[in-house]
């Protein structure tokens, strides 16, 4: 797994000097960009003046310091002067959140007493399952309801209410990712295709149903239109939103703070008085 975070900062005087990199340990952390010496496979500080951080990890959260030191000369007398500005923020590791889709559609059946209900409802799963499964998604939570319903025209009528989740954490869904330690891109990449998929299926039925039968529907038919789909977001453990504290980007799941922690994929970080890092799973 890997966090990313990406800096700008605004150091004109440093063009030039991005090339030469150093990190040195001292007793108040680490000290990057040193000129003259080897630089940390981390940090780079590029020729437009943004400081590049690489594969930032959860414990690297936290304060940072930055601090420039050049001269300035009169014109008039020549006189150098040393100018020195120090720069203090916050940087913080943050990922995309893991999307799944809560769906729902609409059946007509003959009935809310039998077995064909439970048989659709089976072999609608299973023709979903199959849809997506080169994709490592999978239909989690189905369930469904039988109510009867006044249509206009129609008088009652007898539907099922299905629901379910598509999820893109299937058995083996990391072999999807080869050598990503990013998976998140792949993952959500996978299910909004599975989202797509599964769409089209039902536009699908839905023409079928009201062009292939001469206006002569089978007694259980997909109802038109009624095909729902809210997209859910959830954060890996140590993460979570936060939009208060991060509303420049309210939508990521960032690293929880001290004093907080994400034992599992929900969106928000619960309090730990007892947590004093960053990205803690549990409280101790």
């Amino acid at each position: 797994m890997r966090a990313w975070v990406l800096l700008f900062a605004v150091l004109w005087y440093l063009t030039g000097v991005g090339r030469q990199r150093y990190s040195e340990r001292t007793k108040k952390g680490f000290i990057y960009g040193k000129p003259g010496h080897l630089g940390n496979y981390r940090i780079n500080i590029t020729e437009t003046g943004k400081l590049m951080v690489k594969d930032f990890l959860e414990p690297l959260s936290g304060l940072y310091t930055c601090t420039l030191s050049y001269k300035t000369v009169r014109a008039e007398t020549q006189e150098e002067k040393m100018v020195k500005q120090r720069y203090d923020f916050m940087i913080f590791a943050y990922r995309e959140p893991d999307y799944s889709y809560q769906m729902a559609v609409r059946f007509t059946t003959k009935s809310c007493i039998g077995r064909y209900n439970d048989l659709l409802f089976r072999v609608l799963k299973k023709i979903l399952d199959n849809l997506i499964s080169d994709l490592s998604c999978h239909v989690i939570e189905p369930s469904y309801k039988c109510h009867v319903v006044k249509v206009p025209k129609n008088g009652l009528i007898p539907e099922l209410f299905i629901a379910f989740q598509v999820n893109p954490f299937a058995p083996g869904w990391r072999g999807a990712c080869k050598d990503s330690i990013d998976c998140e891109d792949i993952t959500n990449h996978n299910i909004l295709q599975a989202r797509d998929r599964i769409e089209e299926f039902f536009r699908s039925q839905a023409y079928i149903f009201y062009h292939d039968f001469n206006k002569t529907l089978p007694a259980m038919h997909f109802v038109d239109h009624s095909f729902q789909v809210i997209r859910l977001d959830s954060c890996r453990p140590g993460f979570g939103k936060n939009e208060g504290l991060h509303s420049n980007c309210a939508s990521c799941c960032v690293v929880c703070s001290p004093g907080t922690f994400s034992p599992d994929v929900d969106v928000t970080c619960q309090t730990c008085i007892s947590v004093h890092i960053y990205g803690a799973k549990s409280c101790p």
